[in-house]
């Protein structure tokens, strides 16, 4: 995520952050060199200005010429202004209204409008609790009615069906009061979009919006389009009252723009992202974390959050019971692993999170065949229960069936024993009190107590500008 705004602010950073004093000269390079990475990164030119100029107003201040370490302090200031830029704090949605509250979702076709009705959906039933209803009032795209219908199963949502024959408002209404019968929390209402912002398309919507009065109308678009998103979001900001923004396809986006452009040239906050296709990838958006990732000090926090909601803590702990009484780690338990890992977004999801470690999710996924996880999977899988608990057993013949029941070759199931073995190697050391001493060590990196002290990482932990 923000790959090449993230390599190119480090590298400016870091030849301040050693200096033992700062000057108006040294200051004036560095800002330079960053307000490049800005607008190459396609950040709108006005928010790069008032951004560039809010630093150097804030560095050469006297609190920056007489700090200990002067380099640093200008780092923690960059990341306050990229902070304020992005909004200072999570905006959460504002539901506290006699149900159903409606949430009226808008934008260009092509902006995962539909998925990101899902996911939402997803969101409010699984991290708030509420029961959700949610309908298409696309009359112009039977196909995004279908696709909501299925997305509604896949995410345990009601769904209200309509036709393409129906009026949106007729529609709307109608959805209304069906989660009054059904009493539900949440109604999500999805909108026609459009290749192109038109007039004809914002009487409707305006229209549409009067008619329901919606607590949350929030505008969905691609983050891929740089500065292009936000001048967008201002015109839909302009038809109708929006009250936030999701901010799609961020995982695919190496530049930002979007990010750091939205709220200063919409005044509406990004309430979401959108990190993938699948209906978990939704995450709220904490202005704080994301300028941690993008100066390279990574995002711990939610790291925390993903681990706390994806890992299954049943198997974790059964994992952990068995390690402790010297119990032989099988395929299983390997299996197992995979699969968490797979829920958290695989390595690369898990190392981009991980302080300094931006760089090194990158290499992951240019050097990792990221269809590896899957493979090893279907192996495990072709595997008979007793073959699982004793790998001993794979010889020969019984290679040649599990290879060929997972469509792999038997290169790839000596390399998947082989790491099997390694681990369990790893696990057999951990035995008795050694996961419990693992585990007090990591609590020792994560600062003492095993938390991080009060906002995130100091400026003197951060990897990239030792």
């Amino acid at each position: 995520m923000f790959q090449s705004l993230t390599d190119r602010l480090s590298d400016s950073l870091r030849r301040v952050t050693g200096k033992a004093r700062l000057s108006e000269e040294n200051i004036a390079e560095t800002l330079r060199e960053v307000r490049m990475a800005l607008l190459e990164a396609d950040v709108a030119l006005p928010v790069v200005k008032d951004f560039v100029d809010s630093v150097k107003q804030a560095a050469v201040g006297q609190d920056v010429m007489r700090s200990l370490s002067p380099g640093q302090a200008f780092v923690k200031i960059v990341q306050s202004e990229l902070e304020r830029v992005m909004g200072s704090a999570n905006e959460s949605l504002d539901l506290a209204t006699q149900p159903p509250a409606i949430i009226l979702v808008a934008g260009l076709q092509g902006a995962g409008k539909t998925t990101s009705v899902a996911k939402l959906a997803r969101h409010l039933k699984e991290r708030e609790k509420k029961s959700v209803t949610v309908v298409s009032a696309d009359v112009y795209r039977p196909a995004a009615i279908k696709q909501l219908e299925t997305l509604a199963g896949e995410v345990g949502a009601d769904f209200f069906p309509s036709t393409a024959e129906q009026k949106p408002v007729d529609i709307a209404n109608a959805a209304i009061a069906h989660a009054k019968v059904k009493f539900s929390d949440v109604l999500i209402v999805d909108t026609a979009g459009r290749l192109a912002v038109d007039e004809a398309m914002m009487k409707e919507i305006a229209e549409l919006h009067a008619a329901i009065k919606p607590v949350e109308t929030l505008f969905v678009v691609d983050a891929m389009t740089g500065q292009d998103a936000a001048n967008t979001a201002k015109a839909f900001g302009e038809a109708l009252p929006l009250t936030g923004v999701i901010l799609t396809k961020v995982d695919a986006d190496t530049r930002g723009g979007a990010a750091l452009s939205v709220r200063s040239i919409t005044g509406k906050p990004i309430k979401f992202l959108g990190v993938g296709e699948k209906t978990t990838a939704l995450d709220p958006f904490h202005p704080d974390r994301l300028a941690s990732r993008i100066l390279g000090m990574g995002d711990v926090l939610s790291l925390i959050e993903e681990a706390e909601q994806k890992v299954d803590k049943e198997k974790a702990q059964k994992l952990a019971r068995k390690v402790r009484k010297g119990k032989k780690f099988d395929l299983e338990d390997f299996r197992d692993q995979l699969q968490q890992m797979n829920n958290m977004g695989g390595i690369t999801g898990m190392l981009d999170k991980l302080p300094g470690m931006g760089n090194m999710a990158q290499m992951a996924q240019q050097n990792l065949d990221m269809k590896l996880f899957a493979r090893m999977e279907a192996m495990i899988n072709s595997m008979t229960p007793a073959e699982r608990r004793n790998p001993a057993l794979i010889q020969g013949s019984r290679k040649r069936r599990i290879t060929m029941g997972s469509g792999t070759q038997v290169q790839d199931l000596n390399r998947l024993l082989k790491q099997h073995k390694q681990m369990a190697k790893m696990m057999q050391k951990m035995k008795g009190k050694g996961m419990e001493k693992m585990m007090r060590g990591m609590g020792g990196m994560m600062g003492g107590g095993g938390g991080l002290p009060p906002g995130g990482m100091p400026p003197g932990g951060m990897p990239p500008f030792r």
